[in-house]
C-alpha cells in the first residue's frame, strides 16, 4: 500500500528514528501505526545490541555538585568517536546521567541501570539503548565516584572540554571563612587535572607501587658502575623524589610554585584536603585503531 508522507512524519515524530527507517516499518506492517512503533523498538534494540560490542574510549566527563557543595558525583560517558563527543544531544545526556547519578542512591553501574532518568519516565539503561539507536554509536557509561563530607565541601573541575574531571574533599571546621575555602578547593582541583598526581601523600602509596618504583630505579642506578653503597644513597634520593613529584600535597602549587600544595592547605586554619580522584576520558582503555575509509564504511553499512 501507498505511505503517505503525513504517516512517515507522523511516526518519525513518535519514534525519533530517520525517515527511511519509518517509511519502510509503515510498509512493513500496512501502515498500522502502532505496529510500526513495535517495528522500530525492535529494530532499535537489535541495532543497540550490536553497537554495545564496539568499543568506545571517547566521550565526555561531567560532575554533580550539591548546592552546599557537600556531596558531588563524577562520572565518564563514553561514545566512539570524538565528533559524538562534541553532539549537543550527547552533552545533554551526559548532563542528565551526572544529574540523575546525584539525587539517586546508586553505588554501582548496574544498579545505576535500573534508576529512572531525572526528569524522564525510563530507566537509564533503557535509556541509555534509545540514545545508540538515535545517535548510531556505542555509548556506556563506563565509571563514577560519589563524594560526601560532613564538615567542609568539595571542590570539583572539569578540564579540556570535558576530558579531564576532578574531585577534591577538602574537611574544615565550620568557622572557616566559605569564599575562601570554595576558592582553594577549586584551585587544588585545577592543579590536580593539570598535575595528575598519583597519590595524597608519602602515607598512601602501597608499599607495593614503591618496591617497584625501587626495582626501577636500582636498575637503571646499576647502568652508572658505581658500587653498592653509593647505588643505594642514588635509589634513596631518586625515590623521595619520586615521591615527592607523585604526592599531591607535596607538588609545587601550579600558581604559586613557591610553596607546595601541602603548605597552602596549612595557611587555611583547620582545613585539610582529606581525598582526590581524577578521570580522564578513556584512560586504560585500548583503542581500537580505524582508517577514515574503514569510519565511513562502517556508517554507510549503519553497522
Amino acid at each position: 500500500m501507498a505511505i503517505s508522507a503525513q504517516q512517515v512524519k507522523e511516526l518519525r515524530e513518535i519514534s525519533g528514528a530517520g525517515i527511511m527507517d519509518c517509511k519502510k516499518a509503515l510498509q512493513e506492517t500496512g501502515g498500522d501505526m502502532d505496529e510500526a512503533l513495535t517495528y522500530l523498538q525492535k529494530k532499535g534494540e537489535a541495532a543497540a545490541e550490536k553497537k554495545a560490542s564496539r568499543t568506545a574510549a571517547e566521550g565526555l566527563v561531567q560532575t554533580w555538585l550539591s548546592d552546599d557543595a557537600t556531596q558531588a558525583v563524577l562520572v565518564e560517558v563514553n561514545c566512539e568517536t570524538d565528533f559524538v563527543a562534541q553532539n549537543d544531544q550527547f552533552k545533554v545526556f551526559v548532563d542528565k546521567i551526572a544529574e540523575t547519578i546525584g539525587v539517586s542512591k546508586a553505588s554501582s553501574i548496574e544498579e545505576l541501570a535500573q534508576v529512572t532518568v531525572l526528569g524522564e519516565d525510563k530507566a537509564v539503561g533503557d535509556y541509555t539503548s534509545d540514545q545508540i539507536t538515535t545517535i548510531g554509536e556505542n555509548i556506556k557509561t563506563r565509571r563514577f565516584v560519589r563524594y560526601q563530607v560532613k564538615k567542609g565541601l568539595i571542590g570539583a573541575y572539569i578540564h579540556a572540554g570535558g576530558q579531564i574531571g576532578v574531585l577534591v574533599q577538602v574537611d574544615a571546621p565550620e568557622e572557616t571563612d566559605r569564599a575562601q575555602l570554595e576558592s582553594f578547593a577549586r584551585d587544588v582541583a585545577m592543579h590536580i587535572a593539570a598535575m595528575n598526581p598519583g597519590y595524597l601523600s608519602a602515607d598512601d602509596i602501597p608499599e607495593e607501587d614503591q618496591e617497584a618504583q625501587r626495582e626501577i630505579l636500582k636498575a637503571q642506578a646499576e647502568e652508572m658502575d658505581k658500587p653498592e653503597s653509593v647505588i643505594d644513597r642514588i635509589v634513596s634520593g631518586r625515590l623521595n623524589k619520586w615521591q615527592a613529584e607523585n604526592t599531591l600535597l607535596s607538588q609545587p602549587f601550579v600558581k604559586d610554585s613557591d610553596q607546595t600544595v601541602g603548605e597552602l592547605a596549612n595557611s587555611i586554619d583547620g582545613a585539610s584536603i582529606t581525598s582526590f580522584v581524577r578521570y580522564e576520558v578513556g584512560e586504560g582503555i585500548e583503542k581500537e585503531e580505524k582508517s577514515l575509509g574503514e569510519e565511513v564504511a562502517e556508517q554507510l553499512r549503519g553497522s
